[in-house]
């Protein structure tokens, strides 16, 4: 059983030091947040959010395995995230299209959060480069769909049964998700 016990901490020592990971708070999205010009697509969009996940990593050899450093940054893009504002005629409407927007923010946390507690518990090895691309391709995959099921549900937030329950959806993954250590 001691040995068990030992076995166990030298593991978790281990997944503790061979990877580190650092990242910014969550934050809630404002009008200012949407500093780009409106699309003149045609595609009546009234809001779009443009977030980007940045990842690098530098890499030290130890014994038999590699000390990954993960910088893995969610940046929401201000200058390409815009909002028509002459299309929205209320408040209560700015409300709703910020909460819709705020969805695609918190689809993009999420799969940052995720990103940082998967390298979190992984033990790289010689090839950890493969390693890391497959873990970011996977994840950066899954979140993509997310996003794309969400504006399909939500009928880009003119469904407003589908909204709430997104909404719902966001608001227990937040409260319940466990947040990676800085």
């Amino acid at each position: 059983m001691e040995i068990r016990v030992r076995r166990l901490i030298l593991v978790a020592a281990l997944m503790f030091f061979c990877c580190q990971a650092f990242a910014q708070p969550y934050k809630r999205l404002t009008v200012n947040d949407f500093k780009g010009a409106p699309s003149n697509n045609g595609d009546g969009a009234i809001a779009y959010t443009n977030c980007t996940i940045e990842y690098s990593y530098t890499a030290r050899p130890e014994k038999d395995y590699y000390v990954l450093t993960f910088y893995i940054k969610l940046i929401m893009n201000s200058d390409r995230s815009w909002m028509n504002l002459s299309k929205i005629g209320s408040r209560e409407m700015l409300e709703e299209i910020l909460k819709h927007e705020q969805g695609h923010y918190n689809i993009s946390y999420m799969e940052q959060q995720e990103l940082l507690r998967t390298v979190g518990r992984t033990v790289f090895r010689s090839d950890y480069h493969r390693v890391a691309d497959n873990i970011f391709d996977r994840i950066e995959a899954k979140y993509k769909q997310l996003n794309q099921n969400y504006d399909t549900d939500t009928q880009n937030s003119t469904n407003r049964v589908q909204q709430h329950s997104w909404d719902a959806y966001f608001q227990q993954r937040l409260n319940y998700m466990p947040i990676a250590k800085n």
